[in-house]
């Protein structure tokens, strides 16, 4: 059931102008392969609970920097970047704090996006 949720939205979201022009570079996936998948999931996680778990997080909508490191595109190229884009795109309500399953599909949107990524031998 949430693999197949997983997959209906990142099929709509790859029909977006915007979430579509996302990818990692080469060197984004060579800090994924240097780093290890479960590390850069482990990242997914701390940037998830520090980032978008909050009520209300601080900067919202500011608060996932465009790059820097290959969760942070992987969150704009999912709508996993802040709250009001959890609620257009994946229906998780604002103004409420996150329970660990929103926590853990957001993770787990994520790391699904890049691990597609890290298998395009194609950046673009």
């Amino acid at each position: 059931m949430q693999n197949q949720r997983i997959e209906r939205v990142l099929e709509a979201l790859s029909k977006s102008n915007f979430r579509s022009k996302f990818y990692l570079k080469e060197k984004d996936k060579e800090y994924v392969r240097n780093k290890g998948i479960d590390v850069i999931e482990k990242h997914a996680k701390d940037f998830v609970d520090k980032r978008l778990a909050d009520k209300e997080p601080k900067n919202d909508g500011k608060q996932t920097p465009m790059r820097g490191h290959p969760v942070f595109i992987a969150q704009h190229a999912t709508a996993c970047c802040c709250r009001g884009c959890l609620y257009k795109w994946h229906k998780i309500p604002k103004n409420v704090e996150l329970t660990k399953e929103q926590k853990d599909y957001i993770v787990e949107v994520i790391m699904t996006w890049i691990k597609r990524q890290m298998k395009n031998p194609k950046n673009v």
